[in-house]
């Protein structure tokens, strides 16, 4: 380990600072992004309250300039640090980190009264940076698979749901009518979701005693299907560690950028790189 570690070059530490996420260092920096991200956020929204004082505004411009700063030099470094750049630019972290970075400089070069309205929504942009904090919390990685792994199974039961809707909105068009806002098939199927899902919003209500008996049983069926697909994220999430017999390292591959590779591997799962000699 002595041999491989003299041979490191500065891009291999800061590699190691930049995307390990077990190491002092590496630690460090996490704690440091994760503060700054929180107060970009802070920033942002701030910005947008009125009646603050100047110098308040003035404080919000020059911190969020600070942040920004050093965000860019951030996303420089990840890129320099890879031996394959593009596999970090075209990643979902990548490009979330470029469209939560530019938009400030955007803005900066934009004049004109007529280009206020596009330079807000760009620095509003900026809000993906939230987006970012999900990077340094190891159990999202999980819970991200097991939402992926149970997808289809989430289509399909929303699919029945939704089929379920256009069935009920059509009987209550039928029985209702018009005299009580069930003026067509589409409305009613939106009255059946906003009733399944409990919404509630209450601008069209049966008046029918047939009506409302069929309406209340749509919220008690509605009760039990909100509770169906945190039922089955939660078992496929506790499926997945059960199933996990391979303790997991946060260790980065410099080349392909790969995560989650087995304790003590030598080389990348995925390209092959040698993770010692990093």
């Amino acid at each position: 380990m002595n041999n491989s570690s003299s041979h490191k070059t500065w891009k291999d530490h800061l590699h190691d600072i930049i995307y390990e996420a077990d190491t002092p260092m590496g630690k460090l920096f996490d704690v440091i992004l994760l503060i700054l991200i929180v107060l970009s956020i802070i920033f942002v929204m701030l910005e947008s309250v009125k009646g603050l004082s100047d110098i308040t505004y003035n404080f919000l411009y020059y911190g969020e300039w600070i942040i920004t700063i050093f965000f860019t030099f951030e996303y420089v470094a990840r890129i320099v640090s890879i031996k394959t750049p593009s596999k970090y630019i075209f990643s979902f972290y990548g490009i979330i980190d470029l469209l939560s970075t530019l938009p400030l400089y955007l803005s900066f070069f934009v004049t004109g009264t007529s280009a206020l309205l596009a330079v807000r929504a760009l620095r509003l942009l900026r809000v993906f940076r939230i987006l970012k904090i999900s990077r340094y919390i190891g159990e999202s990685n999980r819970l991200a698979r097991a939402i992926r792994d149970s997808g289809a199974k989430i289509l399909v039961f929303l699919f029945a749901v939704l089929v379920l809707c256009i069935i009920m909105g059509t009987v209550m068009y039928l029985i209702e009518g018009e005299e009580s806002g069930f003026k067509s098939i589409p409305i009613s199927v939106y009255w059946c979701i906003v009733t399944m899902t409990t919404v509630g919003y209450g601008d069209i209500a049966p008046a029918t005693p047939l009506g409302q008996l069929i309406a209340a049983l749509i919220m008690i069926v509605g009760y039990g299907i909100i509770a169906v697909p945190t039922g089955i994220v939660s078992a496929e999430y506790s499926q997945g560690q059960k199933s996990k017999k391979v303790n997991l390292n946060t260790q980065v591959c410099s080349n392909c950028n790969t995560s989650d590779h087995r304790d003590g591997a030598k080389f990348c799962h995925k390209c092959g790189e040698d993770l010692q000699n990093e």
